[in-house]
């Protein structure tokens, strides 16, 4: 009887641990799913950017691992709970719980409920949305130390798609004062809303002096992200470098610095960027980047050295981000903009 009692009793408190919950605090909403209570693994590390669109599932598969059977927190600024039951339950990866933070406003990034989710969390995904949100409620916050901290010293891996992916580099388009086009860019180089940040926000191994974009091929962004780098390279003079993911896409650098494209190539022609200046570039300033007029950068016919890396199932194709030139089932570009055109040409190395 007494044996009974106790099992039953077990029971219904780990039942009451795993009972889902909402709560709605004052410039917060948390959606929780899984146990309540805290577990602490050993996470791996990495990172997880995805092109914006549908998730690729394989990649997040990979993201989910390396929490180690932890506890995930989704970062988002609107939206509610989408990720929970997908991360939780649909990708057969044993997790402790998944946790979605719907920030409304800078106040909640000084809730010390969310500081300790935060705090507690093996991985942190950052959901799509609007960057802008998540550069002024995050940055220079409780919430970006807690994050920096970890990444440093627990080791969690983090990740993030579209609005998400845009602000995990050292440089980032803050979209302070909304988007801005390729097209736009190309026209104007030194458009006010081509607001290209270097404050101190996310510190990331193997970002260092990195702007990435989304979207790429749906929206055309290879024109505005070679503007966006030329902008950090005047404004800041950084030696400054580009990641970027076509909307299907996805990629995964493990700690080793082995970046992984994920996508459905070659059914689908899911690529990912990698872009420096190219090494036989003596004057990196563009000739022609002044207010109102078309950019060009086409020193020597050719100002970016790119390698386009396709995105497979199983992530065979791969970057290494510890010398940005070796890579397997890539291949390199050279791309020069001339009066506001971009201009590709494939070459051999």
């Amino acid at each position: 009887m007494f044996i009974h009692l106790k099992i039953r009793l077990e029971f219904l408190i780990f039942a009451l641990h795993c009972i889902p919950f909402y709560l709605n605090g004052q410039g917060y909403e948390i959606y929780h799913t899984g146990s309540a209570i805290d577990t602490i693994t050993s996470p791996m590390g990495g990172i997880c950017m995805m092109g914006g669109r549908r998730e690729n599932d394989e990649a997040m598969k990979w993201f989910l691992n390396r929490a180690n059977e932890g506890d995930v927190v989704i970062l988002r600024a609107s939206g509610s709970d989408g990720y929970n039951d997908y991360f939780y339950e649909n990708l057969g990866i044993h997790l402790n719980s998944v946790t979605s933070i719907v920030f409304k406003s800078r106040d909640a990034s000084y809730n010390h409920t969310i500081q300790a989710i935060v705090n507690n969390a093996e991985a942190i995904w950052m959901a799509g949305g609007n960057q802008w949100n998540y550069v002024r409620y995050w940055r220079d916050s409780p919430i970006d130390s807690i994050i920096n901290q970890n990444i440093k010293n627990k080791n969690i891996v983090i990740g993030g798609t579209s609005a998400g992916m845009a602000i995990l580099g050292n440089i980032y388009f803050s979209a302070s004062k909304g988007t801005v086009t390729s097209e736009e860019c190309l026209s104007n180089p030194l458009l006010e809303s081509i607001d290209v940040d270097h404050t101190h926000f996310l510190s990331i191994p193997f970002l260092e002096n990195v702007i990435t974009d989304t979207h790429y091929d749906e929206r055309d962004r290879q024109g505005r992200h070679a503007v966006f780098m030329a902008r950090a390279l005047k404004d800041y003079g950084l030696q400054v470098r580009g990641i970027a993911c076509d909307e299907y896409t996805a990629l995964c650098i493990d700690r080793n610095g082995i970046a992984r494209a994920y996508g459905n190539y070659p059914e689908k022609d899911d690529q990912v960027y990698f872009i420096q200046l190219h090494p036989n570039l003596r004057h990196r300033i563009p000739e022609q980047f002044t207010e109102n007029q078309a950019f060009t950068w086409n020193r020597l016919q050719a100002a970016l050295m790119v390698y386009k890396l396709p995105g497979s199932n199983d992530g065979s194709y791969f970057f290494d981000l510890n010398n940005w030139n070796e890579g397997m089932g890539g291949i390199w570009q050279e791309w020069r903009i001339k009066e506001g055109l971009l201009i590709i040409d494939q070459v051999e190395r």
